[in-house]
């Protein structure tokens, strides 16, 4: 999938085609940045990326979890890789949290490197517009 262009699975519809961000005259997508309390990105290591994403509640991780929004295949395509570089991907219950670490494309500080404290990697995952009816 390209980067920046999510489509709601098996509705065959781009999120940004405006019937599918309305179902019975309420919004049907949300992006991941707000539907959680936030979402952040930190080295793991020099080729190593973690991405946090913490909600603010049980109900609303809950919820997300339920989804299964997030696969590796999802990440991979977010962050431009292969899906076998994405190593792991945690539902973290005690902090109502998701982590998901990845392969850097080049090690913190590589020549042509643009992020060294991997501090800026959190924006494609936090665009990325998932189903989310409001109830």
């Amino acid at each position: 999938m390209p980067r920046g262009v999510n489509a709601r699975r098996g509705s065959g519809r781009s999120l940004d085609s405006p019937k599918a961000w309305w179902c019975h005259g309420a919004p049907c997508a949300a992006t991941i940045g707000e539907i959680a309390a936030f979402v952040t990105s930190k080295n793991a290591r020099p080729f190593l990326l973690t991405l946090d994403i913490v909600f603010p509640d049980r109900a609303t991780y809950e919820r997300f979890k339920a989804l299964k929004a997030l696969d590796r295949v999802t990440i991979a395509g977010l962050y431009g890789v292969m899906a076998e570089d994405v190593l792991k991907i945690i539902e973290f219950d005690p902090a109502y949290a998701v982590k998901i670490t990845l392969r850097r494309p080049l090690g913190s500080g590589a020549l042509g490197e643009s992020d060294v404290y991997g501090a800026q990697q959190h924006v494609p995952l936090m665009e990325h517009a998932v189903s989310w009816e409001d109830t």
